[in-house]
């Protein structure tokens, strides 16, 4: 496997320390609010300029935002190097990473979006390189640090109903006969009937003219400012202020009514299929994904909308989504295991004092330091290696780690998905 294996990042047998990658998306917490930004100064040695917004800390092999071994990628190390991988993740996915692990802090509402399955991603990366990179598809799952807010999913039937009956502004966008439409549905109609009846309505609602959104947005904020003086409005009635202040006049203002919002507490997570709809709203977060950057985005964005596309590609699924709790592994760890063979992500909140041991896996992962100080050590490094708040490190198959926290520390590792060993 080459000499470098022995050591080339410095972080001591069977583990390789990372330089990673940000991006500045506007969407992003500014100066050092940001963890994203202060992960960034502490893993490379940024300077935070306050003004500038930290969105985004990327690890893995993707080229748009590179971890590195060194002064070279990690993708090419692990190409040259694939036996770090193990054997299944080898045959299965290649000399790559098959999961992407990010960092997000979320200060303005991402846009409603979804990702696109596998064979619709081949199709669209053909068709438009240049916009949708990767012929891959994105499932992902968002674990919070801070209490995270995002849109995900459509409303039940019964919450759609109370929709069409409180906000007149949507019935006018999408005109009283398919208002009615959904106002008729029975508890006893077909599934397949009943989706058929919303892809109908959304796609209408999100093809509407500029001019006519423009104007019931605002007819709508105004409504709800009113109405705010004699009552206490809702938890999306205050959303879609918020967001109309940060997008106005987008149609992704009213249509956020049609999705779940979604409340996560620290250590609660959500993940989110193929051709899910949603939209990340403030807060900080783990997330982890299929190794992708394919976005098909149709509202609150001034980048490209591809709206037939994304209304096209939805499954029209409808309930509240499923809200993992982590399961624990001993005292101090709990895994979050998605139904998606890429990725599982581990926490780990480690007293001080206190020490753990993080069991091998037949697969390569990635272990990030969120916070604390402490030390690590495997049993083919020499000595104790010394962790801190903004350390990543690349983890090599078959690799057990002892972690011992010197100030508290909460680390997070992403792997691939154990039900993927047990087929």
């Amino acid at each position: 496997m080459g000499s470098e294996m022995s050591d080339p990042g410095g972080g001591g047998g069977g583990v390789l320390k990372l330089r990673c990658s940000i991006q500045n998306y506007d969407w992003g917490i500014r100066g050092e609010e940001s963890t994203v930004s202060r992960l960034f100064e502490r893993n490379s040695g940024g300077r935070i300029v306050p003004e500038k917004p930290y969105a985004e800390f990327w690890m893995g092999t993707h080229e748009s935002g590179p971890s590195f071994v060194g002064d070279r990628t990690l993708k090419s190390w692990v190409e040259e190097n694939p036996r770090v991988l193990g054997e299944k993740v080898l045959e299965k996915w290649g000399p790559d990473l098959p999961f992407l692990f990010k960092v997000l802090s979320v200060a303005k509402a991402l846009s409603i979006q979804a990702h696109p399955d596998k064979e619709l991603a081949k199709t669209l990366n053909k068709k438009q390189p240049n916009i949708y990179k990767d012929p891959n598809h994105k499932p992902e799952m968002a674990i919070a640090i801070t209490e995270f807010k995002a849109l995900c999913g459509f409303v039940s039937t019964k919450e759609l109903k109370n929709v069409f009956s409180n906000v007149p502004e949507i019935k006018e966008l999408v005109g009283l006969e398919d208002a009615n439409k959904i106002m008729d549905i029975k508890q006893q109609d077909k599934h397949e009937g009943v989706k058929a009846i919303l892809r109908s309505i959304f796609t209408r609602l999100m093809s509407a003219d500029k001019g006519k959104i423009s104007e019931l947005v605002l007819k709508l904020i105004s409504r709800l400012n009113e109405e705010s003086k004699i009552r206490k409005l809702n938890e999306k009635e205050d959303l879609v202020l918020l967001l109309e202040k940060q997008y106005p006049s987008d149609i992704g203002v009213i249509s956020s009514f049609f999705f779940n919002y979604v409340k996560l507490n620290p250590g609660e997570a959500l993940h989110i299929g193929a051709n899910e709809p949603h939209a990340y709203i403030s807060g900080e977060c783990i997330e982890c994904m299929a190794t992708s950057d394919n976005v098909v985005r149709a509202g609150l964005t001034p980048k490209y909308r591809d709206v037939q596309t994304l209304c096209s590609m939805l499954t029209y699924k409808q309930g509240f989504p499923e809200i993992l709790q982590g399961v624990p592994l001993n005292p101090h760890i709990s895994r979050y295991t998605p139904p998606f063979d890429e990725f599982e992500v581990d926490r780990c909140l480690l007293p001080s004092g206190e020490s753990v041991v993080i069991s091998a896996v037949p697969c390569s992962s990635l272990l990030l330091v969120v916070a604390g100080t402490g030390s690590l050590c495997t049993g083919s490094a020499a000595g104790d290696t010394l962790i801190s708040e903004g350390n990543v490190f690349f983890v090599l198959a078959n690799t057990e780690i002892k972690i011992c926290a010197d100030k508290k520390l909460q680390l997070y590792r992403a792997g691939v998905n154990k039900k993927f060993f047990e087929c």
